[in-house]
């Protein structure tokens, strides 16, 4: 992967799921193959924010999707960067770079879309999770090692693992009746919600 094949695209999405229906309503809208991965970053420049990267399989695809984007009309304002490539309001656009840099290093980021995800739904064991998908690695919150293979892994359709160090990794945890469920939960309870 290079520069040249992850396009940042930021519109100054603050929240998870608001990060998270961006990424899967870009996917639809721009068709992008089942080989693409759409992740999120976090901006810290300026108000905080979350950027998308979409990873793309060849630099043939990832000019279709640039022209594509910066042809479309967006209802907000919105930064992209491809490569040395920026389009859109200045502070967005170097936001979307950051993002691409983030995702190009492998360094940090979560993935919302990635290869081997759509076939992850209900129960799957370790092993299969790691056969079927681009996800390298599975650790266990509060564990030294990582869990054993066969253990199950009830993924509530929602598996956001993160790059860290180059490598994709899903941390999940202990749940009720010896399954493992991911860290992150589908619709976490906002804080101070109940008062």
């Amino acid at each position: 992967m290079t520069a040249a094949t992850v396009i940042g695209v930021d519109a100054a999405t603050t929240g998870l799921g608001d990060a998270d229906h961006l990424a899967r309503a870009l996917a639809g809208e721009l068709g992008l193959p089942e080989t693409a991965s759409v992740g999120t970053h976090a901006v810290r420049t300026g108000r905080p924010h979350l950027a998308l990267t979409l990873t793309l399989p060849d630099a043939a695809t990832a000019d279709g999707v640039w022209r594509a984007l910066t042809g479309r009309a967006a209802p907000e304002p919105v930064g992209l960067a491809l490569g040395e490539w920026r389009h859109g309001p200045a502070e967005l656009s170097e936001g979307a770079a950051h993002a691409v840099a983030e995702r190009t290093e492998r360094g940090a980021g979560r993935a919302v879309l990635f290869p081997g995800a759509g076939a992850l739904t209900g129960t799957v064991g370790v092993a299969e999770l790691l056969a079927a998908s681009a996800v390298d690695e599975v650790t266990l919150l509060g564990a030294a090692g990582p869990p054993d293979g066969a253990r199950r892994i009830l993924t509530r359709d929602h598996l956001r693992p993160e790059w860290r160090e180059g490598r994709l990794v899903l941390t999940v945890m202990e749940a009720a009746g010896g399954v493992l469920v991911p860290f992150e939960v589908p619709d976490p309870t906002p804080c101070c919600a109940d008062h």
